[in-house]
């Protein structure tokens, strides 16, 4: 029989901390085709060229950036929602994003997921923070979700048959969808089934993203496989290749993962096939198995490579000795293409996951069409096509009812949006599945509860941190109405960001401007810094950092912040000295913060002070970004400098590759996963 019970999950980790409260504003392009340079090959369809690049600029708020964690491990404990039948053990932690961190198939006692014994967040989120391993949803936005590292919202609910299914959802406030994925494991069934939905409650069309990260064990001859010849690959180019080899692995098998150098990844186009699926098999053909209705019709190999650099990213965000690949399932061709939702619209499908068991001289044989259509054979005598839409009706016609208890709450803006959606005539009639209490509304959410019944935001000390932001149309309009009543300092603040959100930057401009002349804060000046800096104004901004910084309070947090945004300006101006004399002034616990001490670095080396660049390259960072190399940057620039001091020389090509040639960084600090 199958069961749904909540339990602890101990595991060794570092604590996220407390989330950065400046506003991150968006990709100045992000909302144009071309925000992302693609270059097409001649081998890529038109087709699949129609949409690339499309809405794929970075973009958080109105969420806050999460960084400002360590690498400091302590035991934690999350909640964790289990879903168990005789076959398969499933457990999830709707604290972090309702993340799968365990697929147990009890038969072989296996697990099917690359299960991460720590808990180490990383810089490779849009927030910032991420963590590997299991199974991740990531909707709305380019890139590893908003809601990764954050809580959301668990319920139980009732399946086809009355069997116990584990709900969770959110209100996603970017693109303003609301979103749920339904898992059922019926009795003595061997596929864990996810019904996903999407949903646009909004009389505009808006921009849709969708991948399902799933993590798996690699090791040497892990396999993926799928249902398609044709796969397409982004880097550095665009273009389309056929499967196993690939131009960007030429003369080599891309199906094994450990054949790539480097970090790499392709999509494999699976449009076309009768049933969509993707597997990641072992040396004896066993692994996890993941198929679904459409249109999640495209999946993606993503591998760290077998180099260094890659090798030590495994490490860093787990322990010595772990490796995984990522198997993903999307709506669209590949990450880096648009999609729309349109206006009252969503998007529906049904995701399962298993086992797989193949012969070992199938899943590798030398054939690419043998060994793929092998395990489709296979997958069909276990869960045929039919039967698989057969359960996504089944599972559909309970999506709407709403949970029967709500195990775990997620964030009051759920609950906001709905008292919002109330007092609006004509408002889209939300389905009773998503169930968002009003208790769960609490002092950010009241804010705008003010705003909507009361007519104006309410105002609150200069000196106290500003909270959390907000950039959804409907508020914007009751806002921007409001300033002509009572335009507050703190009111005009938030006008400033959602201006800016908007491109609007003079009128941002404006607001902060007028925001000072009522109030004077720290937050305008800062705001008004990053305008300045996005438009190379740096002597503005400069002056702007230094009065919040003068005015800086609040939490450690919020002065770490400032702290680096202003150090990072100044080293960007080419104010070296002055740089070193403003960290100076910075309190100690400010000046320990992970990438103040990285641009005190770089400032060090442009200052020739290469005793500093050693003494900051020794520490262990928690803040790398996916694909920086700043670490092994300092490291080159130092001994290149050295090496050109101690021997007249420029330094060119010829003195930068002896340098490469003499003086490899350690792995330690090696974190380059592209060949230079």
């Amino acid at each position: 029989m199958s069961e749904l019970k909540i339990e602890p999950y101990h595991i060794s980790g570092a604590r996220l901390g407390p989330e950065n409260p400046l506003p991150v504003f968006r990709h100045p392009e992000s909302d144009k085709p071309a925000c992302v340079n693609i270059v097409f090959e001649d081998s890529l369809p038109p087709e699949k060229r129609k949409t690339a690049g499309r809405n794929t600029g970075w973009r958080a708020l109105p969420y806050r950036m999460q960084d400002r964690y360590t690498r400091k491990k302590e035991p934690l404990t999350f909640k964790s929602a289990v879903l168990e039948n005789e076959i398969l053990r499933a457990v999830f932690l709707p604290e972090l994003g309702g993340r799968l961190v365990s697929l147990e198939y009890k038969p072989l006692k296996r697990e099917l997921l690359a299960r991460n014994q720590v808990f180490q967040p990383a810089n490779l989120a849009i927030r910032n923070a991420w963590f590997s391993g299991g199974i991740e949803w990531n909707t709305s936005q380019y890139g590893h979700c908003f809601f990764t590292c954050s809580p959301v919202f668990a319920a139980e609910i009732r399946g086809p048959h009355g069997e116990p299914g584990l709900r969770i959802y959110e209100f996603e406030r970017c693109k303003g969808h609301f979103w749920q994925i339904d898992f059922f494991l019926p009795e003595n069934f061997p596929f864990l089934l996810a019904l996903v939905r999407v949903m646009n409650p909004f009389n505009r069309p808006s921009s849709m993203y969708w991948w399902t990260n799933m993590a798996v064990p690699e090791e040497e001859g892990t396999r993926v496989l799928a249902p398609t010849q044709q796969a397409l690959y982004t880097a550095p180019t665009m273009g389309m290749g056929t499967m196993p080899e690939l131009e960007i692995l030429p003369g080599q098998d891309a199906s094994y993962s450990l054949n790539f150098p480097f970090a790499n990844e392709y999509f494999l186009q699976c449009e076309k096939a009768d049933m969509v699926w993707e597997a990641a098999l072992d040396r004896n053909g066993v692994g996890l198995i993941e198929t679904s209705t459409r249109p999640l019709d495209y999946r993606k190999l993503f591998c760290w490579g077998s180099g260094v650099g890659g090798r030590r990213w495994q490490e860093y965000l787990s322990v010595p000795g772990s490796a995984y690949i990522e198997i993903q399932a999307g709506l669209a061709p590949s990450q880096l293409h648009g999609l729309e939702m349109p206006a009252n619209g969503e998007y529906k499908w049904l995701e399962a996951f298993g086992c797989m068991e193949l012969d070992p001289r199938l899943a590798h044989h030398a054939d690419w069409q043998t060994a793929w259509q092998a395990a489709d054979r296979e997958l069909k005598k276990r869960l045929p096509p039919d039967k698989l839409n057969e359960m996504f009706a089944a599972c559909g016609a309970v999506t709407n009812r709403p949970p029967e208890k709500i195990l775990h709450f997620g964030s009051g803006w759920g609950a906001l949006e709905l008292r919002r959606r109330k007092a609006e005539t004509g408002a889209y009639a939300l389905p009773g599945a998503f169930a968002f209490p009003e208790s769960t509304l609490g002092a950010e959410q009241k804010k705008w509860i003010h705003l909507l019944e009361k007519g104006q935001l309410p105002e609150q000390d200069p000196a106290d941190e500003p909270g959390e932001w907000m950039i959804q149309e409907e508020w914007f309009c009751m806002l921007e109405k409001s300033l002509g009543k009572s335009g507050n300092w703190y009111a005009l603040l938030h006008a400033g960001v959602m201006r800016m959100e908007n491109y609007d930057y003079d009128g941002a401009r404006l607001a902060w401007e007028d925001s000072i002349r009522q109030k004077p804060s720290a937050w305008a000046y800062r705001n008004l810094a990053a305008l300045f800096m996005r438009e190379k104004r740096n002597a503005e901004a400069l002056d702007s950092y230094k009065r919040a910084w003068k005015m800086a309070s609040g939490s450690e947090c919020a002065q770490t912040a400032l702290a680096q945004e202003f150090l990072q300006a100044l080293y960007d101006s080419g104010e070296y000295d002055r740089a070193e004399q403003v960290y100076g002034e910075f309190p100690e616990a400010v000046r320990e913060f992970d990438r103040i001490q990285i641009i005190r670095g770089q400032i060090a080396l442009m200052r020739g002070d290469f005793a500093l660049v050693e003494k900051v390259l020794q520490r262990e960072y928690a803040i790398i970004r996916e694909c920086e190399t700043v670490l092994t940057d300092l490291w080159f620039g130092m001994w290149e400098k050295r090496l050109a001091a101690e021997t007249g020389r420029k330094i060119d090509d010829d003195l930068k590759a002896e340098v490469r040639r003499l003086h490899p960084p350690s792995a330690r600090i090696d974190f380059r996963v592209k060949h230079e």
